[in-house]
């Protein structure tokens, strides 16, 4: 709960800023724009190519600010939002699943060469010293290994279902950003369309340049919510075949710690 909270506080600060400096930068762009059409009024066509050229010149992080605000500070800041806390709960889950990773070939030689050199107390120490969920599974397995093969069999299955289970920690707020950004954008083109068609009714008359404001502001929210689910679908996807790979590991390791137990039990 307490790391929620910090990824909420961590994104509306980082969103706080972001608003703050591009609505800066677009008011100091209004006044500057303003004062030069005070001073001077240039002729219309080359008013065009001088606005043509300025938006050729535009980097794309500004041009992005401007999108970012042209979709509406409230939506759009959802849509960030959702992207900023996936993120930080992707970047949580790789991290966390690379430290998961074990050779698990070479655990197993150690386990079998500490079981014939000082039985099962040595085999326990080299698990413990080893990090990872597999070397913990093996851990479970040994300690209960006076109970009988049956006990330690049952023990490694179901201590690979609580790995499984902390492993997949998380996934479920990411596959609930998945969904909830594209909602977000659809909700933001609708109320641009409703937007749109009250200014009509306003104004009376269908005048195009009403309409294409509030189409523009449905299509930028729609355009952001989608990005925003298709990057974390893509780390998405990564997260769940790593933890595949990881669960056919942890399987297949468990399979042979049981087999170098029976060997050992029927040497003892």
């Amino acid at each position: 709960m307490k790391k929620i909270i910090a990824l909420f506080f961590v994104a509306g600060m980082l969103m706080f800023s972001a608003s703050s400096l591009v609505m800066g930068q677009d008011n100091g762009d209004t006044a500057t724009s303003g004062t030069t059409e005070q001073v001077a009024a240039p002729q219309p066509d080359a008013a065009a190519a001088k606005t043509d050229a300025a938006a050729e010149e535009k980097p794309i992080h500004q041009q992005l600010k401007i999108k970012f605000i042209e979709g509406g500070p409230m939506f759009m800041g959802l849509v960030l939002a959702a992207l900023i806390l996936g993120l930080a709960i992707a970047f949580e889950r790789i991290i966390y699943l690379n430290m998961a990773s074990t050779n698990t070939k070479k655990l197993l030689e150690k386990v079998e060469d500490a079981l014939k050199t000082g039985g099962i107390d040595a085999a326990k120490e080299v698990c413990r010293n080893t990090r990872g969920p597999v070397a913990s599974i093996f851990y479970q397995g040994l300690d209960r290994y006076d109970s009988g093969i049956e006990v330690v069999e049952k023990s490694v299955i179901s201590y690979g279902s609580v790995q499984m289970g902390l492993m997949e920690k998380g996934l479920t707020w990411i596959a609930l950003f998945i969904a909830l950004a594209p909602m977000l954008g659809f909700l933001g083109t609708v109320l641009g369309m409703i937007t749109a068609f009250d200014a009509i009714e306003a104004a009376g008359d269908i005048n195009p340049s009403l309409v294409a404001g509030g189409i523009k502001v449905a299509l930028i929210t729609t355009v952001g919510g989608l990005i925003v689910a298709m990057i974390l679908q893509v780390f998405y996807n990564y997260i769940v075949g790593k933890i595949d790979t990881l669960v056919n590991n942890m399987e297949d390791a468990s399979i042979s710690l049981i087999d170098i137990l029976v060997e050992y039990n029927k040497k003892a």
